[in-house]
C-alpha cells in the first residue's frame, strides 16, 4: 500500500492502514484481502479501532445529512449497507451506528466478536463513503479525535 499514514499518530497507523485496505477489498470484491484486513483490524486495539472507526462512521452520517439524523436516515443507513452487501449483519450493523452516534446500551447483550465487528464495520463505511476515498473520512476522524482530546 502506497499510504503509510506517517502524519498520523502511531496508535492510529495500523488502524488506518487495515480500514483502508478493508475498504479496498470490499470495493474490489477481493474475499481474500477483505479476510486479511478484517483480521488485522480485529488484531488492533478495540478501544482505539472502534473511536476510530466510529467517529468516521459519525462524519460520514453527518455529512450526508446536515440537517441533522432521525431515526429514518439511520434505518436507511442500515438497510442500504445490508442490500448493498448481503453478507453484512445487520444487528453488528445496528450496533456500529448506534456506537457511533453514542446511544449503544451496552447492558442488554454482549459485544459482537471483533472480527464481526471489523468486517461489518468495513461494509458499512464502504457503504458510507458510495466511492468517496477513505483516507479524507479517516483523516478528518483523527483530526476530530485529536480536537476534542486537546479539548478536555
Amino acid at each position: 500500500m502506497s499510504e503509510n499514514w506517517r502524519h498520523l499518530p502511531a496508535p492510529a497507523r495500523p488502524v488506518a492502514a487495515a480500514t483502508t485496505a478493508a475498504v479496498e477489498a470490499v470495493r474490489a470484491g477481493d474475499d481474500a484481502a477483505l479476510d486479511e484486513a478484517v483480521g488485522d483490524l480485529a488484531g488492533l486495539d478495540p478501544a482505539h479501532t472502534g473511536l476510530i472507526l466510529g467517529t468516521a462512521v459519525r462524519l460520514l452520517l453527518e455529512d450526508g445529512h446536515p440537517d441533522g439524523l432521525t431515526a429514518d436516515d439511520i434505518r436507511d443507513a442500515l438497510a442500504s449497507c445490508v442490500r448493498a452487501h448481503p453478507d453484512a449483519h445487520p444487528q453488528v450493523v445496528l450496533w456500529l451506528l448506534a456506537g457511533a452516534l453514542g446511544v449503544l446500551d451496552e447492558d442488554g447483550m454482549p459485544a459482537p466478536k471483533p472480527d464481526a465487528l471489523a468486517r461489518n464495520a468495513a461494509l458499512l463505511l464502504t457503504d458510507l463513503l458510495a466511492g468517496r476515498d477513505p483516507r479524507t473520512w479517516l483523516t478528518a476522524a483523527l483530526t476530530e479525535i485529536q480536537h476534542s482530546q486537546l479539548n478536555d
